[in-house]
C-alpha cells in the first residue's frame, strides 16, 4: 500500500521551459556560453555547497547581463514558474484521501525558496526533500536513504516517486521505492489508477 509519494519539480510540477533556452532565445546567451557555469558553480550550489549568488557574480558580466545579480535571479526564477495544475489539483485529492505528498527536487537554496513561498507549494505539499539542503542528487542513493530516515512512518516500498528523469527513476528503485517516469498527467492518471483504483 502507497503511503507517501514523491513529487520532482521540473518537468513534473513544473512545466515551463528550460531557463537555458529562454537565456539563448532571449539574451543571447548560448548554451555553449552557459556550460561551464551550470557544470561546474551550479552543481555546487545544487548540493548547497555554493550561492548561486555569488557565483553569478562572476559569470553575468561575462554574459553582458546589465541589470543586477537580484535581478537576474528574478528573472530566472520567474521565467520557469509554469505549474502543473492538473497534477497539483489532482495531489490535493490524494491528501484528501491520507496520502501524503512531498516534493523531491534537485535544486539550489534561492529555488527552494522560491518554490514552497512564491509557487505556494508550502501549502500544497507536507514537506520537500532539495539537494541543496541534503546535500545529494537525486542520481545519488543517499538523497533517497535520506528520504527513508526523514519518512519514518512508510518504508521504502510504501513510497511512490514520480520524475521525468529515467536516470533519478532508477536510483529511487534501487534503494526500494516504487518509482514512475513521468511523461504527462494521462499518462500519470492511468498509472495511479492501477496503483489505487481510483481516478483523479
Amino acid at each position: 500500500m502507497i503511503k507517501a509519494i514523491l513529487f520532482d519539480v521540473d518537468g513534473v510540477l513544473a512545466i515551463g521551459e528550460s531557463f537555458s533556452k529562454i537565456l539563448a532565445r532571449e539574451q543571447g546567451i548560448t548554451k555553449e556560453m552557459a556550460a561551464p557555469f551550470y557544470r561546474d558553480q551550479f552543481y555546487k550550489c545544487l548540493i548547497g555547497e555554493a550561492d548561486l549568488k555569488q557565483e553569478l557574480a562572476t559569470y553575468l558580466p561575462q554574459w553582458e547581463w546589465r541589470g543586477s545579480i537580484d535581478e537576474f535571479l528574478h528573472y530566472w526564477l520567474t521565467s520557469e514558474h509554469v505549474i502543473n495544475q492538473p497534477l497539483i489539483n489532482a495531489i490535493q485529492q490524494l491528501r484528501e484521501q491520507g496520502i501524503r505528498c512531498y516534493i523531491a527536487t534537485n535544486q539550489e537554496k534561492y529555488r527552494t525558496q522560491y518554490i514552497l513561498e512564491q509557487m505556494g507549494f508550502a501549502e500544497q505539499f507536507d514537506g520537500m526533500f532539495s539537494s541543496a539542503h541534503i546535500g545529494y542528487m537525486k542520481n545519488n542513493n543517499a538523497f533517497f536513504e535520506h528520504v527513508l530516515r526523514e519518512l519514518t512512518s512508510a518504508r521504502a516500498q510504501e513510497i511512490l516517486f514520480w520524475d521525468d528523469a529515467v536516470d533519478n527513476v532508477a536510483t529511487a528503485r534501487e534503494v526500494g521505492l516504487k518509482a514512475e517516469v513521468y511523461s504527462n498527467f494521462a499518462d500519470f492518471e492511468q498509472k495511479m489508477r492501477e496503483y489505487f483504483g481510483i481516478s483523479l
